[in-house]
């Protein structure tokens, strides 16, 4: 309920306040991702408040793709996430570093690689969300997304990113992710639970790098677990400067559609 009510003050400070994007043809994408874990029992609420962002679009001429991110240090401490990955682990400490934060912890959200929302703080979450409408995006597109394959299974699809207008070059990504993901925890902190999660991180490729004024087009192929469903695959591209620094571009696209 808390998390709800949060959120409640969210939408009613941020939907239809955010001037900065108003009235645009296409919608801003603003990429959140959240650092989580199921061994963290502060972390439910956050994924919560995530599912209510992708659902609910609650920013005015922004389009939010959001990304969950399971780090691997809650993992000894009686619950193995089934998500987790030490690639986004190393992620987050990358961020520690650039953002000059004293530690990693969970949960964690940072909007378009520069900001970190601060707990229960809609205010702040205003200025982070017109702050990211502000800055000027590089245009990026996923098309021919399709999987191969059952027991070996391979998503392809191409991505292509318009001129990079911003001041840097900067490094291409691609992440696959479940759309929604769940588990009934048995042990640890979150231990008799069950947990949901949406845009749940399987993998992060860097792909490649667009020059300043340049644009950008590749094919990519990722290979996916046994039984992978494409109903529930969601695939996003962005594009960051590197340090990890600004998101200047992102898109989504949904397997299954």
């Amino acid at each position: 309920m808390r998390v709800l009510s949060v959120l409640f003050v969210f939408v009613s400070l941020v939907g239809g306040q955010s001037a900065s994007t108003a009235g645009k043809a296409e919608p801003v994408a603003i990429l959140v991702e959240l650092f989580t874990s199921e061994g963290c029992s502060s972390c439910p609420p956050a994924d919560v408040l995530l599912q209510r962002m992708d659902e609910l679009q609650p920013v005015a001429g922004a389009h939010l793709i959001v990304l969950s991110e399971h780090v691997d240090y809650w993992d000894h401490d009686g619950w193995k996430d089934p998500y987790s990955s030490h690639l986004l682990t190393d992620r987050q400490s990358a961020y520690v570093g650039v953002l000059g934060l004293s530690t990693a912890y969970t949960p964690q959200m940072i909007v378009d690689g520069t900001s970190v929302l601060q707990n229960n703080d809609p205010r702040q979450a205003e200025q982070v969300f017109q702050k990211a409408g502000r800055v000027e995006k590089v245009p990026v597109r996923i098309d021919s997304v399709r999987m191969e394959g059952t027991q070996a299974p391979v998503l392809q699809a191409h991505v292509e990113v318009g001129e990079n207008s911003s001041k840097h070059s900067a490094d291409v990504y691609v992440a696959v992710a479940l759309g929604h993901a769940e588990s009934q925890v048995l042990r640890g902190e979150n231990g008799g639970h069950h947990l949901t999660h949406v845009a749940v991180v399987q993998s992060l490729t860097k792909i490649g790098k667009v020059e300043k004024g340049k644009t950008f087009g590749q094919d990519v192929q990722v290979k996916l677990k046994p039984g992978t469903d494409p109903a529930n695959l969601r695939v996003i591209a962005f594009v960051q400067e590197a340090g990890p620094g600004q998101v200047v571009g992102s898109a989504l696209r949904v397997v299954g559609k």
